[in-house]
């Protein structure tokens, strides 16, 4: 038997899932690694112990499923999007810490560009905002305060790459320097109707052409491995960023179907089919894939902190010792009792998109419990989710009817019924959550011909489970009424 290996390398883990030819899972291996948190508001990765987790995780996903690099026909990979990585072409290393996609270092850049007028044209190039969430203002930055970086990028020795890029370049032992459409679409950089780097852009972020990848398909026979590393060639025939390959493993391949993955942030995507749709609701038009020369764009909406709530109420304040435990620990109060909580750690994304905003919890009284603010983390994120939806319907002018979900929180039945009901729509779970990995793994598929089309892989869609709205339409709105509210209050908190 042959498998797709799918490598799904994320914001806090690295991991790698074995699939057989029916998209079944055989085996995981995941590895955390280190978050580094330099400054309020930075966050760093070390692009070293990113590659040595998700190798480490290929390890013990071969080694569970009693698989050798033999049985492994081809590899797709998917990514955390918006963090960079710096490097000597030369020697392949890093010359500094990755900056992750949460990092706010950016944002006094940024706002430069938009004193000087330069976001609409930088919007209708992009499709995206000026806003420190995307590459091209911390590639700026780095460029600026790391003196190796301008030396090598001055002798054309530099390499610029998200993740992706990362990986395909360890891979394949430093033959490959490549990027897929989806995720250079996240830079800054990228015109995404030329689907080009773009001139213009290059010189308002000061970045070298010479130190950008290719920009390729995300779906067929995109790189290979090296022999030395993998012991044999491996086709890599499938790449996206997470959020593109969640949209693709949830078969969102109709114009018009939507997904929201509940991660670290939670990511809500609308295929656009054809046409890059411009937002009117700061929204964001970007690359969903490309199939055979032929483009999907997609409408995007970015929530940077979802599930990472519940890991700060575990880790810092020291709730519970799982997260999983704060649905049980939620339930033991009716309703949040008039708390709101914010979680704005790292500034508030679409559609405020506001890197001066930061938490805050309201509503606190005597009578106030964990269970309360257990309660109010879990609806700060069906509340953020909600903004975003309904942005999506002003920009689309439909209703939605179905929001399809997947990620680590949506397990929470609590989390999906809040949900449910602030939406006013079906929210639908899949047996298969892992969709990001999944979604590499049907694009990898693709590209290997192990699947001959999309019609196909609707056919190995099966759900889990269905949550309907019933809650009180006055009730629904008075709680809306006072996150809005608390909105309100928490944005601009900071100066830079």
């Amino acid at each position: 038997m042959s498998f797709i290996l799918s490598l799904d390398q994320g914001t806090t883990s690295s991991r790698a899932i074995l699939y057989d030819h029916n998209a079944q899972v055989v085996a995981i291996g995941q590895k955390e690694f280190r978050q580094i948190f330099p400054k309020s508001g930075w966050v760093e990765h070390d692009a070293e112990e990113i590659w040595k987790s998700q190798w480490e995780s290929i390890e013990e996903a071969l080694e569970m499923a009693d698989a050798a690099w033999s049985d492994v026909s081809t590899i797709g990979i998917t990514n955390q999007r918006e963090t960079v990585v710096l490097w000597n072409r030369e020697t392949g290393k890093p010359v500094a810490n990755a900056i992750v996609w949460q990092d706010r270092r950016g944002a006094g850049i940024c706002g430069q560009l938009k004193e000087q007028g330069k976001e609409a044209s930088v919007s209708e190039k992009t499709g995206l905002l000026l806003d420190p969430y995307f590459s091209g203002s911390k590639i700026k930055w780095l460029l600026a305060e790391n003196a190796e970086a301008r030396r090598l990028a001055g002798e054309g020795r530099l390499a610029i790459g998200t993740i992706d890029t990362w990986l395909v370049w360890k891979l394949s032992g430093g033959r490959s320097f490549i990027t897929d459409v989806s995720n250079a679409s996240r830079t800054l950089l990228l015109n995404i109707h030329t689907v080009d780097w773009d001139e213009e852009l290059l010189e308002l972020f000061d970045v070298p052409r010479s130190a950008l990848p290719e920009v390729v398909d995300s779906s067929g026979k995109l790189a290979e491995t090296d022999p030395s590393v993998t012991k044999k060639s491996i086709p890599i025939c499938g790449i996206a960023g997470d959020q593109q390959a969640a949209l693709f493993g949830q078969r969102c391949f109709a114009k018009g179907d939507v997904k929201c993955t509940y991660g670290t942030g939670c990511f809500i995507l609308m295929n656009q089919g054809a046409e890059a749709v411009a937002s009117r609701h700061r929204l964001l038009t970007t690359i969903a894939w490309r199939l055979n020369g032929k483009l999907d764009y997609a409408l995007e909406g970015s929530v940077f902190i979802g599930g990472a709530v519940t890991q700060w109420l575990r880790d810092q304040l020291e709730f519970f010792a799982y997260s999983s435990e704060i649905e049980s620990l939620a339930k033991q109060a009716e309703d949040s009792g008039g708390i709101v909580l914010v979680p704005a750690f790292t500034g508030l994304g679409a559609p405020h998109w506001d890197p001066y905003a930061r938490g805050a919890i309201f509503g606190l009284a005597r009578g106030t419990s964990k269970a309360h603010i257990a309660r109010a983390a879990l609806d700060s994120i069906a509340f953020q989710v909600a903004e975003v939806v309904e942005a999506m319907e002003k920009d689309s002018g439909q209703k939605l009817e179905q929001l399809k979900v997947d990620g680590g929180a949506c397990v929470n039945d609590l989390l999906m019924k809040r949900q449910a009901d602030l939406l006013r729509c079906v929210v639908q779970r899949p047996k298969n959550r892992e969709t990001t990995a999944l979604g590499a793994a049907l694009l990898a598929g693709l590209g290997a011909g192990i699947w001959k089309n999309r019609n196909e892989l609707n056919e190995l869609l099966e759900l889990e489970a269905e949550f309907s709205p019933d809650a009180d339409d006055a009730a629904v709105q008075k709680d809306r009424m006072l996150w809005d509210r608390a909105i309100e209050r928490c944005r601009g908190w900071i100066e830079e």
